[in-house]
């Protein structure tokens, strides 16, 4: 039975921490409070843990201290419940943990599930007394759980993280400029290690290497060998770079809540210009942008800033190459999804420099039929070949014959489990552009018409996902890429049909009205390839499941030999 021991955080703390018997004889977890700041942690001595926080700067600001106990808990199940605990915390939003973010791994155990059940009777307890106020649904649903620095790390995750960080400290050693190029398709979890390693970079050059010696290994935040380098190494001036606009805006909003980041260390790409940085982490670089096929008054930009920078014909990671010493770029070249965004030749040539190293992620932390589904989704868009027909475990991949049953179905599951949004191809003008959400009602005016159904593309550009009205319009690759959905409803746009003469998926150009994904284009197999990747990366967008309709019929008899049709 889990129980929670609540004494004050002051000079008597670990006499009566020795009192709590079970905290004695079994491992434990424990929360530290103050007014706004929290620190959690676990432990197999809690009264000589108490201890030495009590002689720690940052925690002497605290003065309550919660024990958490269970005759059930083993050091697995403290060190997950711990995990769980720092990254509920952290999105709950009423404090901010003092906790570095090194070492949250996702791991299994013996009964791992039994302590995911105490970890909820846990988190019930803590919102009675006050310590939490939303549920675990909410929660999970938010962006600054989705974003966390706290977030679990899969294997080759972690891997990835621990030899990146080490490699990068070993070049500021020895001041050699280095560009590190991580490799992660749809779902590997990209955004969420590049906010892991602002984060652990920012706490390692805030730490004291004096205060080492009050850890042991097993419970401190940083390795001795990090702690080592900071000792040599100079404060680094590192930022965020996020080429797209959204996205951007609501890892500003995550930055906010983090102890240790700021907002404005979450940059566009003409942002990098302002002043010389040390690091440079680049979420999603694959939408880094050439001056090519370029929205109305960014030539402007791209000429002032190459003249800036010195450059004849620059494109944005030209930029950040010239703004930087060191530079970490995650990225996708299946996600290239219009002219703008910089040629993959340019990341390949990167790669055959010897001051560029590699990483590869390849665990899918999205998706919950994991990377098989993936896979699955590349080779019927692309036509690899004829895949088996499969159908995936606690996944919902189905095809609908009728948009307004998909409809139907996909507000059932937001009133379940929210954030279920509708997608689609941009395969129909954007005739609301700019209308205020109270005229295109009063108006009755509408983007999308099929059957008898009617939408309106997003009304917001900025945080669409997560704004008021997004589950009763219909979100463009622009306002979705780089977001997690529970469940997405994807409509595949009369831009792509079936020829049953050729058994191939064709292009229907006049039906795609991104003007600026198509201008210049006169090869259909390059536009094809663009438009695509926008159904990949829309396909890909949900945890527990994926719903599409077909708007060309022959198309959609294709896609039927592969996804379980909703009516059966």
């Amino acid at each position: 039975m889990v129980r929670i021991k609540t004494i004050p955080f002051d000079d008597q703390a670990v006499n009566k921490a020795r009192g709590i018997t079970q905290a004695i004889q079994y491992p434990s977890v424990y929360i530290l409070t103050g007014r706004k700041e929290a620190y959690v942690g676990e432990t197999i001595n809690i009264a000589h843990r108490i201890q030495q926080h009590y002689h720690h700067a940052d925690r002497r600001r605290l003065d309550q201290l919660r024990v958490i106990t269970d005759k059930r808990f083993n050091k697995s199940a403290t060190t997950d419940i711990e995990a769980s605990l720092i990254k509920y915390l952290s999105a709950d939003g009423q404090f901010r943990l003092q906790n570095g973010n090194n070492g949250i791994r996702n791991y299994n155990y013996y009964e791992k599930e039994v302590y995911e059940k105490t970890f909820r009777e846990i988190w019930q307890l803590l919102i009675k007394q006050g310590i939490a106020k939303h549920n675990h649904v909410q929660i999970e649903n938010s962006d600054l759980f989705k974003y966390s620095p706290y977030k679990s790390l899969t294997e080759d995750q972690y891997k990835t993280a621990e030899s990146l960080f080490d490699s990068l400290l070993q070049h500021l050693q020895r001041n050699e400029e280095t560009a590190f190029l991580v490799h992660g398709g749809a779902g590997t979890g990209k955004t969420v290690l590049a906010v892991y390693l602002m984060k652990l970079i920012t706490d390692v050059m805030t730490s004291q290497p004096e205060a080492a010696d009050e850890f042991t290994a097993d419970e401190d935040e940083f390795s001795f060998q990090s702690l080592y380098y900071l000792k040599n190494i100079k404060s680094l001036k590192i930022g965020l770079v996020v080429p797209m606009t959204s996205l951007r805006k609501t890892l500003e909003k995550v930055f906010k809540q983090v102890q240790g980041l700021r907002s404005s260390m979450v940059i566009g790409p003409s942002d990098v210009i302002k002043e010389h940085y040390d690091v440079l982490i680049v979420d999603e670089a694959h939408r880094l942008r050439q001056k090519k096929n370029l929205m109305p008054g960014h030539h402007k930009v791209f000429e002032r800033i190459n003249a800036q920078l010195g450059l004849k014909d620059g494109n944005e990671w030209d930029w950040i190459r010239c703004c930087s010493d060191y530079q970490i770029l995650f990225y996708d070249d299946t996600q290239t999804v219009k002219p703008s965004d910089i040629d993959n030749g340019v990341f390949q040539r990167l790669v055959q420099k010897e001051n560029t190293e590699e990483y590869f992620l390849t665990s899918q932390m999205r998706v919950a039929a994991g990377q098989d589904y993936i896979a699955y989704v590349e080779n019927i868009l692309y036509e690899y070949g004829n895949p088996k027909k499969k159908k995936f475990k606690n996944y919902e991949f189905l095809l609908f014959d009728q948009i307004q049953d998909l409809v139907r179905t996909l507000q059932e599951k937001e009133r379940e489990v929210g954030l279920c949004r509708l997608v689609a191809g941009y395969a129909w003008k954007w005739k609301t552009q700019n209308k205020a959400l109270d005229q295109i009602r009063s108006e009755q005016l509408y983007d999308i018409e099929i059957e008898s159904s009617r939408f309106i593309w997003n009304s917001v550009n900025e945080d669409w996902v997560n704004s008021e009205n997004a589950v009763n319009e219909v979100g463009c690759i622009h306002t979705v890429q780089g977001y997690d959905l529970n469940y997405a409803g994807v409509i595949v746009g009369p831009e792509l049909a079936y020829d049953e003469q050729t058994q191939s998926i064709v292009v229907h150009a006049e039906h795609y009205f991104d003007r600026f994904g198509k201008a210049s284009i006169h090869d259909e197999k390059i536009l094809k390839h663009y438009i695509l990747n926008i159904y990949k990366v829309l396909l890909t967008r949900a945890i527990k499941g994926t719903f599409v309709y077909v708007c060309d019929p022959a198309l959609r008899n294709y896609f039927r030999q592969w996804i379980d049709s909703a009516e059966e």
